[in-house]
């Protein structure tokens, strides 16, 4: 089928095999290498997504942080705290 998407080529020895084998003894009932090869691309997904998301977590944190302590430099508190900053 005609795509602009990268197409892999991956061949079904060394390392490769080994995970395929490995996999295959997790999923007995698939027996189609390239599903069990989708699958192990899933489970790694899985296993770095959450680490990923803290990350970008303590990033927007970090950024937050950053926010707040200059805030001190933009805003002065006692003309917010003054009637005449709401008037």
């Amino acid at each position: 089928m005609p795509t602009n998407q990268p197409r892999y080529r991956v061949t079904d020895t060394g390392d490769v095999q080994t995970m395929l084998d490995l996999a295959q003894r997790r999923w007995p009932d698939v027996h189609d290498r390239k599903q069990l090869l989708l699958r192990l691309a899933a489970v790694g997904r899985d296993a770095i997504a959450p680490a990923l998301d803290e990350r970008e977590r303590e990033r927007a944190r970090e950024l937050q942080l950053a926010a707040l302590a200059r805030a001190g430099e933009l805003v002065d508190p006692s003309v917010l705290l003054a009637d005449t900053a709401w008037q």
